[in-house]
């Protein structure tokens, strides 16, 4: 049976708009629940919230001073990136939450937006006779309003006038962009291989997608063909397995470098393309093990690529400990890559792709949001200090807004979409974290997911399962990577593995329960060694899938050498009432010399009024 089939069109992303919509060359294996379908409680939901009602919804969010860049131009370079960001994470909140409040900012938004229109159809912070704009990153601007626009259409209402706007605004880039006597893609942009030129494909393939006009595609297979970057077949290289940072010459940067790929994904779900394929999968596998450290995020600048300013692909993994990182792992990143694996995990319904998603969220996606909620750090730090609101961005009437203060509820928002999906045989439970769920059995009948559990905090959980009607069909769980043990208890049910996921089938009658104990343990992690040795002296603990860390706000020692007492790679600690308010988790754990030390998740690390924070410890 298609997923298609089951939701009836109501999935984000893969949704049949239009009756002209186009069919697909690969069927998708996970899609989320539809809009209104679940709702988290307690952890992530607190985030989410505090977000939603300190930004989004707050007057700090300066939407009016977003769109003034279209009417009467813009100060620096792509300055008019931010409407579209900030449209996208209130309709993707909106869907979540239907806030009414947050519905009528992102109509009053739209409709001031649409007044700004240019005489050939394009929203741009230029006039028309000083289009295309070379260096001031018109179509990275371009892309956003046209990603604002869909997922607004898509999850707000879908007005006429803004189809027909964002049409218009597609259009006049075809009109301007392509080969001879048109303007080549790759010639635009502020960088030296105009990598963000090519994120454009995004847009264009999503609305090809609502669409369904032929010419979308075609263009869109225009991007593909220049190889994403100036001198550079990016597609190529991944093919070939060439490390991330060595990818598109002096200039691998990391979020656009993401960002044309979310596109690729796109290509190649309509398209089939072979090539294409072993390009995106290729990419993920080397960006996983090459880029991607304990808290979930990549890029840094040191060793290769330190004119980047930590926004680089810089075999990170690899170099995490290495003391000469000053900048590293930009939120922008972290929720483009987290977006990227969601593309890909519906793709394959590979539950292992989800690790990737449960480790940036709890560590490095909370651990860069403000705790008023008021915006998230432009990049993280795991030694020293691990926040910093320096970067790009515009200052108004006093607020710092960065592109990472606009990013990081996107991510937030996402958190959703992906905690329970929905597979043929029926739903899929990602993420732990409480939450009523409503998804379909094969035949299309609701079933109700009850999860309770203070997950991460523990690892009990407890899923009630409540179907319409009696009914046979399965349920799959992602058993995490860092659990070496746990136990489930559930009765009647055949046990087989799908797509790494545990999938539990039977006759499932209301009120029957799944009790799961994942043993949450304390892990020790030697450091990685990269080119610096000064650099191999380092440990990490991690306890389930929060990584610890010492905080200067309750321990003055916080970087000063340490010897753990380990055991079987396993530290045993206590947990122990927080010390501060706003910490979720403080630890008591033991060192080598008969005392201990105070631990807090990283995520709980308020360095953001100078304090500094320590996760890899010196030994």
């Amino acid at each position: 049976m298609k997923i298609r089939t089951i939701l009836a069109g109501a999935a984000l992303l893969i949704a049949t708009i239009s009756s002209a919509a186009p069919k697909y060359s690969v069927d998708e294996k996970l899609a989320p629940l539809p809009a209104g379908s679940i709702t988290l409680t307690d952890y992530l939901q607190d985030d989410i919230l505090n977000s939603l009602e300190h930004w989004n919804k707050s007057d700090d969010l300066p939407y009016k001073a977003f769109v003034e860049f279209f009417r009467t131009g813009r100060a620096k370079f792509a300055l008019g990136e931010m409407w579209g960001k900030a449209v996208r994470s209130g309709s993707l909140l909106y869907r979540y939450t239907h806030d009414e409040e947050l519905k009528a900012i992102m109509k009053e938004t739209m409709e001031d937006m649409l007044t700004t229109q240019r005489s050939n159809g394009s929203f741009c912070c230029v006039p028309p006779e000083k289009q295309p704009d070379n260096k001031g990153g018109d179509f990275w601007e371009r892309k956003y309003v046209l990603l604002g626009m869909l997922e607004y259409y898509t999850q707000i209402e879908q007005d006429p006038r803004v189809l027909k706007a964002m049409k218009e605004h597609a259009d006049c880039i075809l009109d301007q962009i392509g080969h001879a006597p048109k303007t080549e893609l790759l010639t635009l942009g502020w960088s030296s291989n105009n990598i963000e030129s090519a994120t454009i494909l995004e847009p264009m393939m999503w609305l090809y997608r609502v669409t369904g006009e032929q010419r979308y595609l075609d263009f869109s297979k225009y991007v593909v063909e220049t190889g994403g970057a100036k001198g550079y077949d990016l597609i190529q290289q991944a093919c070939d397995n060439v490390p991330p940072h060595k990818m598109g010459g002096t200039y691998p940067k990391a979020y656009e470098m993401l960002s044309f790929w979310e596109g690729l994904a796109d290509y190649y779900r309509v398209t089939g393309d072979e090539r294409v394929r072993k390009a995106c999968f290729n990419l993920y596998e080397n960006v996983r093990k090459d880029e991607i450290t304990i808290i979930g995020n990549g890029g840094a600048d040191q060793p290769y690529h330190p004119k980047v300013m930590g926004e680089a692909w810089d075999n990170t993994a690899l170099e995490q400990t290495n003391p000469d990182i000053k900048r590293s792992m930009e939120t922008c990143v972290g929720v483009t890559w987290m977006k990227y694996c969601y593309k890909l995990l519906c793709l394959t319904g590979d539950a292992s792709i989800a690790e990737n998603i449960e480790k940036y969220v709890y560590n490095g996606l909370l651990g860069a949001m403000k705790p008023e909620g008021d915006g998230f750090s432009y990049v993280n730090r795991l030694n020293g200090e691990k926040v910093t609101n320096s970067g790009w961005g515009w200052n108004f009437s006093g607020k710092q807004v960065t592109c990472c203060n606009l990013n990081g509820p996107i991510g937030l928002a996402f958190v959703p979409l992906i905690a329970v999906m929905q597979r043929a045989d029926g739903p899929v439970v990602n993420l732990y974290n409480a939450c009523k769920a409503t998804a379909s059995t094969p035949s299309g009948r609701a079933v109700e997911l009850v999860i309770d559990t203070q997950y991460p905090r523990d690892g009990h959980i407890s899923i009630t399962v409540n179907p319409e009607s009696r009914e046979k069909f399965s349920l799959g769980l992602r058993i995490p990577e860092w659990c070496r043990d746990y136990k489930i208890k559930a009765k009647g049910c055949k046990r087989s593995a799908e797509g790494n996921y545990l999938t539990l089938t039977r006759k499932w009658k209301k009120g029957d329960r799944i009790e799961i104990d994942f043993t949450m343990e304390c892990v020790y992690i030697p450091a990685p060694h990269g080119s610096n040795r000064a650099g191999d002296s380092f440990q990490a603990l991690k306890w389930g899938p929060l990584v610890l860390a010492r905080d200067e706000n309750i321990d003055k020692d916080y970087d000063k050498p340490v010897t753990f007492e380990v055991k079987d790679g396993i530290v045993d600690v206590k947990r122990t009432a927080p010390t501060r308010p706003g910490t979720r988790m403080e630890f008591i754990v033991p060192t080598a010399d008969g005392g201990s030390i105070r631990m807090v998740d990283f995520s709980s690390v308020d360095c953001w009024k100078g304090s500094h924070i320590c996760t890899w410890m010196p030994l």
